[in-house]
């Protein structure tokens, strides 16, 4: 049966006896979300139930929904300080809002290393190379260590060949708090103390 046009365009959910209304097109922005099937299919393959007002109704914590419905209406993560990321996070896997499931996983990865460093400490490399070895460098820089900086220092002469420019390259790395300030590099002192 064809709905009249404006129960079409807006949807009630009952998110564990909580209320949202939101549009349809806001909660099909995310193609594969549980909430677009729910709404956009509403199919049998769903057998969504609906209670007596007609809001389709999900049995989920409605604390954490906000923040869902929020992103699919324009994009971008908000988490009230005194809801957990954790909890968002849940949620975000479960209506399968996989970039929202990204942000949130970022956000929790940010805060660990915030809350736990504090400052965070950066360790500085100054590598001298030269032109043609410059692409393999940066392309072969192991884990952790971010290109900051090239600063050409000229060239150095090679009689009958071309130049070959010199450029000094800074590389950075953020020290991560197991180490506490301390690269570990086994010492010649640990080797005698055994």
């Amino acid at each position: 049966a064809a709905r009249p046009p404006a129960a079409s365009k807006w949807v009630r959910l009952n998110v564990g006896g909580t209320y949202f209304v939101s549009t349809r097109q806001t909660l099909c922005r995310e193609p594969k979300s549980f909430l677009c099937r729910l709404c956009c299919q509403d199919g049998p393959e769903l057998g969504s139930d609906k209670d007596e007002t007609g809001a389709y109704l999900i049995d989920r914590d409605p604390t954490y929904f906000g923040p869902i419905l929020n992103y699919l209406r324009h994009g971008k993560l908000i988490i009230n300080k005194e809801l957990a990321e954790e909890g968002v996070l849940e949620e975000a896997e479960f209506y399968n809002i996989a970039s929202l499931v990204r942000l949130v996983k970022e956000r929790i990865r940010d805060n660990e290393n915030r809350t736990s460093q504090g400052p965070v400490k950066h360790v500085y490399r100054v590598l001298q190379c030269q032109e043609e070895e410059l692409t393999q460098m940066v392309s072969t820089m192991s884990d952790g260590w971010k290109f900051e900086q090239l600063i050409s220092i000229g060239s150095s002469y090679n009689y009958g060949n071309e130049d070959q420019a010199e450029f000094l390259c800074v590389v950075s790395r953020e020290l991560n708090n197991s180490t506490n300030g301390i690269v570990k590099e086994p010492s010649e002192k640990a080797k005698v103390g055994q």
